[in-house]
């Protein structure tokens, strides 16, 4: 398991802890796939809350688990239309296309978005 939070990373840490558990640990994954779920994923924790965000990596039955932690208790939603000129909107689905599995699981502290992949995938040629 890895943890990366606020206090003492950025995204970037968060993206470079995440390639390297993906190389020890699931290989098989599409580490730019989970490359990318991590940066998404921290990138709108910072964004839209004003406290603290842990990321979580680890495996568990047979898939990889990223859990994105933070304050804020509304869950993240995807826009009625995405804008392909710079100004967002596509975050929440790529990160639902490419993990295949997206829950946001709330709790007394804020919420959890958790993305996870199977073990077996097998990166791409």
């Amino acid at each position: 398991m890895v943890v990366v939070d606020s206090s003492g990373a950025s995204t970037a840490d968060a993206r470079h802890a995440a390639a390297e558990y993906v190389a020890a640990m699931a290989s098989r994954v599409d580490a730019d796939a989970v490359v990318l779920v991590v940066s998404e994923l921290v990138a709108n924790a910072q964004r839209h809350t004003a406290g603290w965000w842990r990321l979580t990596l680890r495996t568990h039955d047979d898939r990889l688990v990223i859990d994105v932690e933070d304050t804020s208790d509304v869950p993240p939603s995807e826009r009625g239309e995405s804008d392909l000129s710079g100004g967002g909107g596509l975050g929440l689905i790529m990160v639902r296309r490419l993990s295949g599995d997206l829950e946001v699981l709330r709790s007394s502290a804020g919420k959890t978005v958790r993305a996870s992949f199977p073990l077996h995938a097998i990166t791409p040629a």
